[in-house]
């Protein structure tokens, strides 16, 4: 047996948490779609039609900035992120193709990137402040840390927080790039604000807020799982 194939048997996949609004719904339509998938298309084709479409979302948020009818493009990319992140995984498992560890890593590293592109588009777009997108990727990627911390140290891997998971969060972006086609501002208390800018630091808080809890939480449950042991030193004689 050879070194990889050693580590491959004693590896053991962390179970999966998915209690978000659509997660029901959800499973049922990728299956569907699974099902029916051509022979030719498999989850390393899905990947990367989910990567891709996500930087060319992220491309449509930046071309706004000078047309804004590109906003009609980043819904058609967000959908079709949606499909080819959400599917790979479930296309895997139907055709028992499954690869635990390349698939986890390669999905998440592409997500960092990915994310990283879409931020940069919508702070070149105008419609969002570039300072409220770093702070919506920088509460992302830590919220993205703790999570891969707690698949490693305790055996979950937690794909939502409350009911919001990455189908939600794909759902209100839709929605609110739809509206940016007619109404970029908002009116609150007499002030105008750009509605990005007000959604955008409702997430940053959001995505903070859920990372700080779970940190507690698992460190808590960490702490009662391994509790420092006492120390018995010999008495002098």
């Amino acid at each position: 047996m050879t070194h990889a194939q050693a580590t491959l048997s004693e590896f053991q996949s962390a179970s999966r948490i998915q209690q978000s609004l659509t997660s029901g719904l959800e499973r049922k339509a990728l299956l569907w779609l699974a099902r029916r998938t051509p022979a030719f298309i498999n989850s390393d084709h899905l990947t990367a039609l989910g990567f891709a479409a996500q930087i060319m979302a992220g491309a449509s948020y930046a071309l706004a900035r000078w047309n804004r009818y590109a906003l009609i493009a980043v819904i058609v990319f967000i959908a079709l992120n949606w499909l080819g992140d959400s599917l790979d995984g479930t296309l895997a498992r139907v055709r028992n193709q499954q690869r635990p560890r390349y698939g986890f890593y390669v999905d998440h590293i592409i997500d960092t990137f990915g994310s990283a592109f879409l931020m940069s588009g919508l702070a070149i777009s105008g419609y969002l402040h570039w300072k409220i997108a770093v702070a919506m990727l920088v509460a992302f990627l830590v919220l993205s840390i703790e999570t891969y911390l707690a698949t490693y140290t305790l055996g979950r891997f937690r794909l939502s927080h409350g009911l919001f998971g990455p189908t939600e969060i794909r759902i209100l972006l839709a929605i609110g790039t739809v509206r940016l086609l007619f109404h970029p501002e908002i009116h609150l208390a007499g002030h105008k604000f750009l509605l990005f800018d007000f959604g955008g630091i409702i997430a940053a808080l959001g995505m903070t807020t859920m990372a700080v809890l779970a940190a507690i939480r698992h460190t808590v449950e960490l702490y009662r799982e391994e509790p420092l042991r006492e120390i018995r030193i010999p008495a002098s004689r």
